[in-house]
């Protein structure tokens, strides 16, 4: 069997009306799987309905040409679980909220738990790795364009890899960097890299975010994978009306919805 061509999806934070852009792109773009790197809730005023969806979306529906996708364990999922005492006030008051929000819906609350319960921290196909944070610290660890140049820090999670790719999100910041300390950024919709040109052992490929990008451009970000290319797609969605779910909502700080026009 060849390669699922795959959205890669991170971040999503609650936020529906960038999710389902997102989606719509995805289905045009002929995606035969969905794979969501974490961080499903946390900071936006929808995380039921982002859940629900992402339940959906990894069930495999052979009418559709959908095989199984996978969804992975982001910090935000962590700390609805555990703890948040890592978290700064306004992420900690967005996640007691999401907590509570959760339970608001009786007849599926018990399937959401469930289901977060069971994700794991990383996973992996014949391809990729694939992890919230970074391969070392597939939960927590932040990996940020500035960190190409901690040669430390890159190669202990270079040699983390059981892959010779792996996927990430958690920064909110779309890259690419390569075991011989490369570091691109990509910028334009659409942007693609051919994996083997890239003439490096090891590659992590940083997603970006659909919820809440931040890298100064608000438009969301997810990459397509064919199993060789890897392509990143930058969409303009209505975040002015993810914004003002978020005010609609009097236990979520308003910075949470004014940094969504700026990609902050």
């Amino acid at each position: 069997m060849t390669y699922p061509r795959t959205a890669i999806l991170s971040d999503l934070h609650g936020n529906v009306p960038a999710l389902e852009v997102a989606l719509r792109d995805a289905r045009e773009q002929g995606v035969q799987r969905y794979v969501c790197l974490g961080d499903v809730v946390g900071y936006g005023a929808e995380p039921r309905q982002c859940l629900a969806r992402v339940m959906e979306l990894i069930q495999p529906d052979p009418e559709a040409g959908i095989v199984a996708g996978l969804c992975l364990m982001g910090n935000h999922e962590d700390a609805l679980l555990f703890h948040a005492a890592d978290f700064n006030p306004k992420a900690r008051a967005a996640i007691e909220w999401t907590r509570e929000e959760i339970g608001r819906d009786p007849e599926r609350a018990d399937a959401f738990w469930e289901f977060l319960g069971g994700l794991h921290s990383a996973e992996r196909d014949e391809r990729a790795m694939f992890a919230h944070g970074s391969p070392r610290d597939p939960v927590r660890e932040y990996i940020l364009p500035r960190d190409g140049q901690d040669h430390e820090k890159m190669q202990a999670n270079f040699a983390a890899m059981d892959r010779p790719l792996c996927f990430i999100g958690h920064s909110h910041v779309p890259c690419i960097y390569t075991d011989d300390g490369r570091v691109r950024r990509p910028k334009d919709h659409g942007a693609s890299i051919r994996i083997a040109s890239l003439q490096s052992a090891k590659t992590i490929v940083n997603v970006g975010s659909v919820g809440q990008p931040r890298d100064d451009d608000p438009r969301l970000s997810y990459v397509l994978f064919d199993g060789d290319v890897v392509t990143f797609q930058r969409l303009e969605y209505d975040h002015q009306a993810a914004a003002e779910a978020i005010r609609a909502v009097p236990e979520l700080p308003d910075f949470l919805a004014d940094r969504l026009s700026q990609g902050r």
